[in-house]
């Protein structure tokens, strides 16, 4: 493959990640679930290794859909990606569209199938051949304006098309994601990843869901499975379009299913009379319907933070934050942080997989700062520390060419782990309280000074194994049962005492507690676990609440950015005195 189509190919994935928040917030068809663009992620992902062999890709997009968007994604770039150089792109254009509306057991104008049509009626028209010749790239690059034009038009078309959309006053969601992800790939082709118009200016008032729209509550449940099964025949698929919302992808001797039944349990036993189910995930349709809400929070500014910093997806919806995403690579997989699911990386991390992260990409990171500006007047970076990413450079640098007045204020937190999530979710809450923009960002600065975190490792080996610890230290550490505990700071992470076991933890956590804070004070502790939930969850909260009866505490998940270079077994207590009067 080219390699400037192979960048193109890959430049699309980190688009849809930057504005997958937005994607979410009006997603309404085929039901009001906000998932389209966490599904987006998930499902073309496998994209970012397009260095790997194409058939492999290809294989790994299908398996591993999510979702009615994800799955006809996934279906449409199994034939796009065949095109082997920019000519070839008609002709593949047409493949991915013809598998895309195959793939669907009732297809839909109005939806990302319009987009495909779209793309394959103008491919026809315009000529791609020496789309990347000079010719091309001169000037504003007009092949590429009457491309992205006639996607646009496109997805505007969806609003009037399928009535939901129109009811709820928005363009469809999986339509617009194409679309983003279209224009950059073309944009790619042509040299030219800065220069964007807002898409805030483009689709206007189509980008928030109307007050007046209801939505429908749904029952059931969203299921993705892979069968294995010989019998790919229309006989077998005509079982399952008796089911809602069913896209059928069948691939060497496999069926990837997507559909919406309103019983899990008999639609699994009829799957399972049709083959061997090899992967199952589900979703409670009435549970995403209820928690979805396009409306955003009123906040006198737009909190952004890492996802370094053990804040959640759902914690994320709450209080309207912005999550930027370091990636989680285990063995052949690689996912946004906050879309790994955590069971399955400490498994893999016991059972040897090679397990590392990465940053995302520089236009990826700008995509995340464009998105923000294009949609909030005032919005602040709240940044994981210098010691641990390059990312408040890269921000500031962006900020200088992008921001000159000034809409996203920026804060180098030095912190990272629970103490920046603390910092992050209590900043949000303050934001939600006043309409002072300044305030917020003194009490920010404020949160930083006072907020501490302690991190207790199980074991040592995960820290020699990111070089973090040399690997002889780790064998005589855990061989006598020594464990540190690590605190971020703005130099980077320091080693603050030496424990034992697990009631040691716990002892050095209260006593680090007792040193900082007022008895019968109310502060904010984070408690973090990597796969011992139940523990930390029964035996550290009830520790914490014997002491601290007002204390506000949250349990979470450790950011996987964390639990890479601590390991299972490890967690973390991050806290936050509360403020007094005149603070």
């Amino acid at each position: 493959m080219d390699q400037n189509l192979q960048k193109a190919y890959v430049s699309g994935v980190g688009r849809i990640a930057a504005w997958a928040d937005l994607l979410d917030n009006i997603n309404v068809f085929p039901v009001a679930d906000g998932d389209t663009g966490r599904n987006l992620i998930i499902s073309l992902t496998p994209l970012r290794q397009l260095d790997n062999s194409r058939e492999n890709v290809i294989r790994q997009l299908l398996m591993s859909a999510r979702g009615n968007s994800g799955n006809i994604a996934a279906r449409f770039f199994s034939g796009f990606l065949t095109a082997d150089s920019s000519d070839m792109l008609p002709d593949s254009a047409r493949k991915g569209r013809d598998r895309a509306w195959q793939a669907v057991a009732d297809p839909k104008p109005g939806t990302m199938l319009t987009v495909f049509d779209a793309l394959a009626e103008i491919l026809e028209v315009l000529p791609v051949s020496g789309l990347t010749t000079e010719t091309l790239i001169e000037g504003d690059n007009k092949y590429v304006s009457a491309v992205t034009e006639h996607l646009e038009n496109a997805v505007r078309s969806t609003a009037e098309t399928l009535p939901v959309l129109k009811n709820a006053g928005v363009v469809d969601s999986g339509a617009l994601g194409m679309f983003l992800y279209l224009e950059i790939f073309f944009k790619s082709l042509a040299g030219n990843t800065e220069a964007f118009r807002p898409v805030a200016a483009i689709f206007k008032d189509r980008l928030r869901i109307s007050s007046s729209f209801t939505k429908k509550m749904e029952r059931g449940y969203c299921v993705d499975t892979v069968i294995r099964s010989g019998d790919s025949s229309e006989e077998t698929i005509k079982k399952l379009s008796e089911y809602e919302s069913v896209v059928v992808i069948a691939d060497k001797g496999c069926l990837k299913v997507h559909l919406h039944a309103a019983d899990k349990e008999e639609a699994r036993k009829r799957i399972e009379s049709l083959g061997d189910v090899v992967r199952w995930s589900e979703d409670h349709l009435g549970s995403q319907t209820e928690n979805f809400s396009g409306q955003k929070a009123s906040v006198a500014v737009h909190i952004m933070t890492d996802a370094a910093g053990s804040v959640t997806r759902k914690d994320s919806r709450q209080l309207g934050i912005t999550l930027l995403d370091s990636y989680i690579i285990a063995g052949d997989r690689s996912l946004p942080e906050t879309l790994f699911t955590p069971s399955e990386l400490y498994q893999s991390m016991r059972d040897g997989v090679k397990v590392s992260t990465s940053q995302a990409s520089l236009f990826e990171r700008h995509q995340y700062y464009q998105c923000i500006l294009d949609q909030y007047e005032n919005a602040l970076y709240l940044c994981v520390g210098s010691a641990f990413t390059k990312n408040y450079d890269v921000v500031i640098n962006w900020k200088q060419k992008n921001d000159p007045d000034n809409h996203l204020s920026v804060i180098d937190t030095g912190a990272a782990s629970g103490r920046l999530g603390v910092i992050a979710i209590a900043t949000a809450r303050y934001s939600c309280q006043t309409g002072d923009t300044d305030a917020v960002i003194k009490y920010a600065k404020r949160a930083i000074d006072k907020c501490e975190e302690y991190l207790f490792p199980d074991r040592l080996q995960y820290l020699a194994a990111g070089g973090r610890l040399s690997k002889t230290g780790a064998f005589f550490g855990d061989m006598l049962h020594i464990k540190p505990v690590v605190s971020p700071t703005p130099e980077g992470a320091k080693k603050v005492g030496v424990v034992r076991n697990q009631d040691e933890q716990v002892r050095f956590a209260i006593q680090r507690l007792e040193t900082s804070l007022e008895k019968d004070s109310a502060p904010f502790i984070m408690l973090e676990y990597s796969d011992n939930r139940a523990w930390v969850d029964d035996m550290v909260r009830k520790e914490m609440e014997t002491h601290y009866p007002f204390a506000n505490i949250l349990v979470q998940p450790l950011s996987l950015t964390s639990g890479v270079h601590l390991g299972p077994g490890s967690w973390g207590m991050a806290f936050l005195p509360a403020e007094g009067p005149g603070s």
